[in-house]
Protein backbone atom coordinates (compact mmCIF):
# COMPACT_ATOMS: atom_id res chain seq x y z
CA UNK A 1 0.00 0.00 0.00
CA UNK A 2 1.04 3.25 -0.39
CA UNK A 3 0.69 6.46 1.37
CA UNK A 4 0.99 9.31 -1.93
CA UNK A 5 -2.41 10.54 -3.33
CA UNK A 6 -5.24 8.95 -5.25
CA UNK A 7 -3.56 7.47 -8.61
CA UNK A 8 -6.06 8.29 -11.51
CA UNK A 9 -7.61 6.16 -14.11
CA UNK A 10 -5.49 9.02 -16.19
CA UNK A 11 -1.85 7.72 -14.98
CA UNK A 12 -2.94 4.16 -15.27
CA UNK A 13 -3.58 4.65 -19.18
CA UNK A 14 -0.50 6.49 -19.51
CA UNK A 15 1.41 4.22 -18.07
CA UNK A 16 -0.27 1.14 -19.99
CA UNK A 17 -0.17 3.57 -23.38
CA UNK A 18 -3.82 3.16 -23.99
CA UNK A 19 -6.86 5.22 -23.58
CA UNK A 20 -8.72 6.09 -20.43
CA UNK A 21 -11.41 3.83 -21.98
CA UNK A 22 -9.55 0.84 -22.69
CA UNK A 23 -8.40 1.10 -18.84
CA UNK A 24 -12.28 1.54 -17.65
CA UNK A 25 -12.93 -1.63 -19.98
CA UNK A 26 -10.28 -3.75 -18.42
CA UNK A 27 -11.06 -2.67 -14.75
CA UNK A 28 -14.95 -3.64 -15.56
CA UNK A 29 -14.14 -6.66 -16.69
CA UNK A 30 -17.50 -6.20 -19.07
CA UNK A 31 -15.98 -5.47 -22.30
CA UNK A 32 -14.20 -7.86 -24.44
CA UNK A 33 -10.41 -6.98 -24.84
CA UNK A 34 -7.45 -8.27 -25.76
CA UNK A 35 -5.23 -10.54 -23.60
CA UNK A 36 -1.75 -8.59 -24.28
CA UNK A 37 -3.92 -5.23 -23.72
CA UNK A 38 -5.80 -6.33 -20.30
CA UNK A 39 -2.51 -7.76 -19.21
CA UNK A 40 -0.57 -4.24 -19.81
CA UNK A 41 -3.10 -2.41 -18.16
CA UNK A 42 -3.27 -4.62 -14.87
CA UNK A 43 0.78 -4.67 -14.37
CA UNK A 44 0.21 -0.95 -15.12
CA UNK A 45 -2.66 -0.44 -12.12
CA UNK A 46 -0.45 -3.35 -9.55
CA UNK A 47 2.38 -1.34 -10.33
CA UNK A 48 0.80 2.44 -9.33
CA UNK A 49 -0.57 0.42 -6.30
CA UNK A 50 -4.17 1.99 -8.00
CA UNK A 51 -7.36 1.61 -6.18
CA UNK A 52 -10.62 2.67 -8.00
CA UNK A 53 -12.40 4.70 -5.74
CA UNK A 54 -15.42 3.68 -3.70
CA UNK A 55 -18.08 6.06 -3.93
CA UNK A 56 -17.10 6.89 -7.75
CA UNK A 57 -17.89 2.85 -8.49
CA UNK A 58 -20.85 3.12 -6.28
CA UNK A 59 -22.35 6.15 -8.23
CA UNK A 60 -22.40 3.09 -11.67
CA UNK A 61 -23.44 0.30 -9.19
CA UNK A 62 -20.16 -0.99 -8.74
CA UNK A 63 -19.87 -0.28 -5.03
CA UNK A 64 -20.26 -2.51 -2.54
CA UNK A 65 -21.81 -1.48 0.75
CA UNK A 66 -19.35 -3.20 2.67
CA UNK A 67 -18.08 -2.62 6.20
CA UNK A 68 -14.85 -4.65 7.38
CA UNK A 69 -14.00 -5.17 10.96
CA UNK A 70 -10.51 -6.49 12.16
CA UNK A 71 -10.01 -7.93 15.29
CA UNK A 72 -7.25 -10.08 17.27
CA UNK A 73 -9.68 -12.63 18.02
CA UNK A 74 -13.42 -13.63 18.35
CA UNK A 75 -13.04 -16.33 21.03
CA UNK A 76 -13.15 -12.59 23.35
CA UNK A 77 -15.84 -12.12 24.74
CA UNK A 78 -15.31 -8.21 24.66
CA UNK A 79 -14.45 -8.23 20.73
CA UNK A 80 -17.61 -10.43 19.82
CA UNK A 81 -19.56 -8.23 21.58
CA UNK A 82 -17.61 -5.08 19.45
CA UNK A 83 -17.98 -7.29 15.88
CA UNK A 84 -22.18 -7.42 16.85
CA UNK A 85 -22.40 -4.33 17.37
CA UNK A 86 -20.51 -3.18 13.38
CA UNK A 87 -22.73 -6.04 12.09
CA UNK A 88 -26.06 -5.43 13.56
CA UNK A 89 -25.65 -1.31 12.83
CA UNK A 90 -24.18 -2.56 9.06
CA UNK A 91 -27.39 -4.25 8.20
CA UNK A 92 -29.61 -1.93 9.79
CA UNK A 93 -28.62 0.25 6.83
CA UNK A 94 -28.54 -2.60 4.43
CA UNK A 95 -24.68 -3.23 4.42
CA UNK A 96 -22.05 -5.97 4.12
CA UNK A 97 -19.96 -6.85 7.51
CA UNK A 98 -16.79 -8.68 6.99
CA UNK A 99 -15.07 -9.76 9.68
CA UNK A 100 -11.17 -10.84 10.17
CA UNK A 101 -8.73 -11.65 13.21
CA UNK A 102 -5.25 -11.30 13.09
CA UNK A 103 -3.92 -13.13 16.36
CA UNK A 104 -1.55 -10.10 17.20
CA UNK A 105 0.13 -10.33 13.95
CA UNK A 106 0.98 -7.02 12.43
CA UNK A 107 2.08 -8.86 9.20
CA UNK A 108 -2.11 -10.43 8.93
CA UNK A 109 -3.06 -7.13 9.93
CA UNK A 110 -1.51 -5.29 7.04
CA UNK A 111 -2.92 -7.80 4.13
CA UNK A 112 -6.54 -7.64 5.53
CA UNK A 113 -6.34 -4.07 5.20
CA UNK A 114 -5.03 -3.85 1.71
CA UNK A 115 -7.66 -6.71 0.92
CA UNK A 116 -10.39 -4.59 1.99
CA UNK A 117 -9.04 -1.67 0.22
CA UNK A 118 -9.04 -3.54 -3.08
CA UNK A 119 -12.37 -4.71 -2.50
CA UNK A 120 -13.95 -1.33 -2.00
CA UNK A 121 -14.74 -2.02 1.66
CA UNK A 122 -16.21 1.67 2.83
CA UNK A 123 -15.02 1.37 6.29
CA UNK A 124 -12.33 -0.36 7.83
CA UNK A 125 -12.86 -0.62 11.48
CA UNK A 126 -9.29 -2.21 13.74
CA UNK A 127 -10.49 -3.06 17.16
CA UNK A 128 -9.09 -3.18 20.60
CA UNK A 129 -5.99 -1.80 22.57
CA UNK A 130 -2.44 -2.00 21.38
CA UNK A 131 1.12 -1.74 22.17
CA UNK A 132 1.83 1.92 21.52
CA UNK A 133 5.40 2.18 19.69
CA UNK A 134 6.95 3.85 16.69
CA UNK A 135 5.87 1.00 14.51
CA UNK A 136 2.47 1.22 15.64
CA UNK A 137 2.17 4.94 14.84
CA UNK A 138 3.65 4.56 11.76
CA UNK A 139 1.41 1.53 10.51
CA UNK A 140 -1.54 3.19 11.01
CA UNK A 141 -0.79 6.53 9.85
CA UNK A 142 -0.13 4.72 6.63
CA UNK A 143 -3.39 2.65 7.07
CA UNK A 144 -5.30 6.00 6.86
CA UNK A 145 -3.53 7.51 4.70
CA UNK A 146 -3.99 4.47 1.81
CA UNK A 147 -7.58 3.78 2.78
CA UNK A 148 -8.05 7.68 1.94
CA UNK A 149 -6.62 7.52 -1.16
CA UNK A 150 -8.60 4.72 -2.15
CA UNK A 151 -11.82 6.59 -0.94
CA UNK A 152 -12.50 4.65 2.11
CA UNK A 153 -12.24 5.68 5.77
CA UNK A 154 -10.01 4.19 8.76
CA UNK A 155 -11.82 3.88 12.36
CA UNK A 156 -10.09 3.40 15.21
CA UNK A 157 -11.89 1.54 18.08
CA UNK A 158 -10.77 1.32 21.64
CA UNK A 159 -7.62 2.11 20.43
CA UNK A 160 -6.32 6.21 20.56
CA UNK A 161 -4.72 7.91 16.75
CA UNK A 162 -1.06 7.74 17.24
CA UNK A 163 -1.61 11.17 15.66
CA UNK A 164 -4.43 13.73 15.67
CA UNK A 165 -3.85 14.81 12.41
CA UNK A 166 -4.25 11.14 10.16
CA UNK A 167 -7.22 10.67 8.88
CA UNK A 168 -8.98 8.40 10.70
CA UNK A 169 -11.77 8.55 13.40
CA UNK A 170 -11.38 7.40 16.96
CA UNK A 171 -14.13 5.72 18.94
CA UNK A 172 -13.39 4.20 22.46
CA UNK A 173 -14.49 4.58 26.14
CA UNK A 174 -12.76 6.31 28.96
CA UNK A 175 -10.74 3.02 30.71
CA UNK A 176 -9.35 5.40 33.08
CA UNK A 177 -12.53 6.71 34.40
CA UNK A 178 -13.90 3.08 34.82
CA UNK A 179 -11.08 2.11 36.19
CA UNK A 180 -10.88 4.69 38.77
CA UNK A 181 -14.53 4.21 39.80
CA UNK A 182 -14.11 0.30 40.28
CA UNK A 183 -11.27 0.90 42.70
CA UNK A 184 -12.85 3.90 44.23
CA UNK A 185 -15.54 1.59 45.25
CA UNK A 186 -13.28 -0.82 46.82
CA UNK A 187 -11.68 1.54 48.76
CA UNK A 188 -15.18 3.10 50.07
CA UNK A 189 -15.78 -0.79 51.14
CA UNK A 190 -12.47 -0.25 53.20
CA UNK A 191 -10.38 -1.99 51.43
CA UNK A 192 -6.84 -0.49 51.79
CA UNK A 193 -4.62 -3.43 50.12
CA UNK A 194 -5.55 -3.67 46.35
CA UNK A 195 -3.53 -5.88 43.85
CA UNK A 196 -3.90 -4.74 40.01
CA UNK A 197 -4.00 -8.26 38.50
CA UNK A 198 -3.58 -8.43 34.73
CA UNK A 199 -1.09 -5.79 33.47
CA UNK A 200 0.98 -5.14 30.06
CA UNK A 201 2.76 -2.74 30.20
CA UNK A 202 2.56 -0.78 26.77
CA UNK A 203 -0.95 -1.95 26.10
CA UNK A 204 -2.74 1.27 25.49
CA UNK A 205 -6.08 0.05 27.55
CA UNK A 206 -4.44 -2.08 30.64
CA UNK A 207 -2.20 1.28 31.12
CA UNK A 208 -5.20 3.31 30.65
CA UNK A 209 -6.69 1.47 33.72
CA UNK A 210 -3.74 0.69 35.46
CA UNK A 211 -3.66 4.88 36.15
CA UNK A 212 -6.96 5.10 36.71
CA UNK A 213 -6.46 2.61 39.66
CA UNK A 214 -3.17 4.67 41.08
CA UNK A 215 -5.41 7.67 40.54
CA UNK A 216 -8.11 6.55 42.68
CA UNK A 217 -5.18 5.33 45.38
CA UNK A 218 -3.78 8.87 45.61
CA UNK A 219 -7.46 10.50 45.73
CA UNK A 220 -8.22 8.32 48.66
CA UNK A 221 -4.57 9.64 50.32
CA UNK A 222 -2.52 6.84 49.83
CA UNK A 223 1.07 6.95 48.52
CA UNK A 224 2.67 5.77 45.59
CA UNK A 225 3.91 2.44 48.04
CA UNK A 226 0.22 1.36 47.93
CA UNK A 227 0.11 0.56 44.06
CA UNK A 228 0.59 -3.54 43.48
CA UNK A 229 0.35 -4.15 39.53
CA UNK A 230 1.01 -8.06 38.62
CA UNK A 231 1.89 -7.83 35.01
CA UNK A 232 0.23 -11.06 34.07
CA UNK A 233 -1.32 -9.88 31.05
CA UNK A 234 -5.25 -11.15 30.01
CA UNK A 235 -7.35 -14.10 29.83
CA UNK A 236 -8.75 -16.65 32.20
CA UNK A 237 -5.76 -19.16 32.70
CA UNK A 238 -3.34 -16.08 32.89
CA UNK A 239 -5.42 -14.79 36.04
CA UNK A 240 -5.43 -18.03 37.57
CA UNK A 241 -1.61 -18.66 37.35
CA UNK A 242 -1.49 -15.18 38.75
CA UNK A 243 -3.53 -15.28 41.29
CA UNK A 244 -2.49 -19.22 42.56
CA UNK A 245 1.09 -17.37 42.74
CA UNK A 246 -0.29 -14.53 44.99
CA UNK A 247 -1.90 -17.06 47.08
CA UNK A 248 1.17 -19.16 47.62
CA UNK A 249 3.39 -16.19 48.22
CA UNK A 250 0.57 -15.02 51.16
CA UNK A 251 0.23 -11.71 49.04
CA UNK A 252 2.01 -9.35 46.79
CA UNK A 253 5.13 -8.06 47.29
CA UNK A 254 6.35 -4.99 49.41
CA UNK A 255 7.16 -1.77 48.78
CA UNK A 256 10.32 -1.65 46.48
CA UNK A 257 9.97 -5.27 45.68
CA UNK A 258 9.00 -7.37 41.82
CA UNK A 259 9.06 -10.60 40.38
CA UNK A 260 10.98 -11.05 37.59
CA UNK A 261 9.47 -10.19 34.17
CA UNK A 262 8.16 -12.71 31.96
CA UNK A 263 6.69 -12.22 28.72
CA UNK A 264 2.90 -11.63 28.36
CA UNK A 265 0.35 -10.85 25.48
CA UNK A 266 -2.68 -8.56 26.03
CA UNK A 267 -5.25 -11.88 25.47
CA UNK A 268 -3.56 -14.72 25.98
CA UNK A 269 -1.86 -16.25 29.24
CA UNK A 270 1.54 -15.87 30.00
CA UNK A 271 4.47 -17.96 31.43
CA UNK A 272 4.88 -15.53 34.35
CA UNK A 273 3.70 -12.98 36.04
CA UNK A 274 5.73 -9.73 37.23
CA UNK A 275 4.85 -6.97 40.18
CA UNK A 276 5.30 -3.45 40.04
CA UNK A 277 5.49 -1.44 42.47
CA UNK A 278 5.67 2.38 42.24
CA UNK A 279 7.74 3.23 45.17
CA UNK A 280 10.58 1.47 43.51
CA UNK A 281 10.06 -0.39 40.10
CA UNK A 282 13.31 -1.38 39.27
CA UNK A 283 13.87 -3.68 41.86
CA UNK A 284 14.26 -6.77 41.58
CA UNK A 285 13.56 -8.75 45.14
CA UNK A 286 11.59 -12.21 44.51
CA UNK A 287 11.98 -13.81 47.84
CA UNK A 288 10.96 -10.38 50.08
CA UNK A 289 8.40 -10.89 52.92
CA UNK A 290 5.25 -10.23 50.89
CA UNK A 291 2.48 -7.63 52.41
CA UNK A 292 -1.12 -8.86 52.54
CA UNK A 293 -3.99 -7.94 50.24
CA UNK A 294 -7.74 -7.86 50.76
CA UNK A 295 -8.89 -7.03 47.55
CA UNK A 296 -8.30 -7.53 44.01
CA UNK A 297 -8.87 -5.66 40.59
CA UNK A 298 -8.88 -7.88 37.69
CA UNK A 299 -7.76 -6.16 33.85
CA UNK A 300 -10.70 -7.99 32.38
CA UNK A 301 -13.30 -10.21 33.43
CA UNK A 302 -11.90 -13.10 32.22
CA UNK A 303 -8.73 -12.60 34.98
CA UNK A 304 -11.42 -11.99 36.86
CA UNK A 305 -13.02 -15.63 36.35
CA UNK A 306 -9.37 -17.06 36.85
CA UNK A 307 -8.66 -15.28 40.08
CA UNK A 308 -12.51 -16.66 41.51
CA UNK A 309 -11.24 -19.99 40.82
CA UNK A 310 -8.10 -20.14 42.32
CA UNK A 311 -8.73 -18.25 45.22
CA UNK A 312 -11.91 -21.39 45.51
CA UNK A 313 -9.20 -23.56 44.88
CA UNK A 314 -7.23 -22.11 47.92
CA UNK A 315 -10.07 -22.95 50.42
CA UNK A 316 -11.01 -19.02 50.72
CA UNK A 317 -14.27 -17.94 49.75
CA UNK A 318 -14.89 -14.45 47.39
CA UNK A 319 -16.11 -11.64 48.71
CA UNK A 320 -15.66 -13.70 52.78
CA UNK A 321 -12.02 -13.87 52.75
CA UNK A 322 -10.83 -11.30 49.26
CA UNK A 323 -13.07 -9.07 47.10
CA UNK A 324 -12.57 -9.34 43.70
CA UNK A 325 -14.06 -7.07 40.56
CA UNK A 326 -13.41 -6.96 37.44
CA UNK A 327 -13.77 -5.14 33.94
CA UNK A 328 -16.12 -5.20 30.89
CA UNK A 329 -19.26 -6.72 32.67
CA UNK A 330 -19.38 -9.61 29.81
CA UNK A 331 -22.55 -11.67 29.76
CA UNK A 332 -21.28 -14.44 31.86
CA UNK A 333 -20.13 -12.09 34.60
CA UNK A 334 -23.54 -12.10 36.37
CA UNK A 335 -23.38 -16.23 36.41
CA UNK A 336 -19.75 -16.72 38.24
CA UNK A 337 -19.99 -17.64 41.52
CA UNK A 338 -20.49 -15.03 42.72
CA UNK A 339 -21.72 -12.73 40.70
CA UNK A 340 -19.07 -10.43 39.43
CA UNK A 341 -18.94 -6.55 40.47
CA UNK A 342 -17.77 -5.06 37.80
CA UNK A 343 -17.33 -1.75 35.21
CA UNK A 344 -19.55 -2.27 32.12
CA UNK A 345 -17.74 -0.87 28.62
CA UNK A 346 -20.27 -0.17 26.01
CA UNK A 347 -18.96 -3.00 23.27
CA UNK A 348 -21.70 -3.55 21.37
CA UNK A 349 -22.74 0.14 21.40
CA UNK A 350 -18.66 1.18 20.73
CA UNK A 351 -19.13 -1.21 17.57
CA UNK A 352 -22.31 0.52 16.50
CA UNK A 353 -21.11 3.84 16.93
CA UNK A 354 -17.55 3.21 14.76
CA UNK A 355 -20.33 2.86 11.91
CA UNK A 356 -22.76 5.59 12.76
CA UNK A 357 -20.92 8.57 13.32
CA UNK A 358 -18.50 7.07 10.41
CA UNK A 359 -21.36 7.36 7.74
CA UNK A 360 -23.49 9.86 9.62
CA UNK A 361 -20.81 12.68 8.72
CA UNK A 362 -18.88 11.23 6.34
CA UNK A 363 -16.56 14.21 5.25
CA UNK A 364 -15.70 15.78 8.95
CA UNK A 365 -15.06 11.88 10.34
CA UNK A 366 -11.91 11.73 9.75
CA UNK A 367 -9.50 13.24 12.91
CA UNK A 368 -12.62 13.04 15.07
CA UNK A 369 -12.28 11.67 18.69
CA UNK A 370 -15.55 10.22 20.31
CA UNK A 371 -15.53 9.19 23.96
CA UNK A 372 -17.90 7.10 25.24
CA UNK A 373 -18.56 6.23 29.03
CA UNK A 374 -18.74 3.28 31.53
CA UNK A 375 -20.19 2.53 34.93
CA UNK A 376 -19.95 -0.06 37.66
CA UNK A 377 -22.30 -2.94 37.83
CA UNK A 378 -22.72 -3.69 41.64
CA UNK A 379 -23.67 -7.23 42.41
CA UNK A 380 -21.66 -9.81 44.76
CA UNK A 381 -18.19 -9.89 44.59
CA UNK A 382 -16.93 -7.13 47.14
CA UNK A 383 -17.55 -7.03 50.78
CA UNK A 384 -15.81 -4.65 53.43
CA UNK A 385 -12.39 -6.57 54.48
CA UNK A 386 -12.71 -8.75 57.62
CA UNK A 387 -12.00 -7.43 61.05
CA UNK A 388 -8.31 -6.73 61.84
CA UNK A 389 -7.53 -6.91 57.85
CA UNK A 390 -8.89 -3.84 56.94
CA UNK A 391 -4.95 -2.41 56.71
CA UNK A 392 -3.77 -5.67 54.84
CA UNK A 393 -3.57 -7.72 58.21
CA UNK A 394 -2.87 -11.44 57.53
CA UNK A 395 -5.01 -13.75 54.73
CA UNK A 396 -5.96 -16.90 55.98
CA UNK A 397 -4.37 -19.20 53.18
Amino acid sequence: MTSKGRVTIREVAERAGVSMATVSRVLSGNHPVPASTRARVLRAARDLDYVANAHARALVGGGRKMVAVVLRQVTSPFYAQVAEGVEAEAAARGWLCLVGTTGGDPGRELEFVQLMREEGARLVILVGGVVEDDAYRERVAHYAQALASAGARLVLCGRPAPDPDIPALVVEFDNEAGARAITGHLLSAGHRRIVFLGGLPGNTALDARVAGYRAALAEHGLGPAAAHVVDCGLGRAAGHRAMTELLKAGGVPGPGDTATPETATPDTATSGTATRDTANPGTATPDAAPARFTAVFAGDDMVAAGALRAIADAGLRVPQDISVVGYNDIPLAEDFNPPLTTVRTPAEELGRAAVRIALRDPEHAAGAHHLLGTHIVVRDSVQPPPPGREDGGSTPV
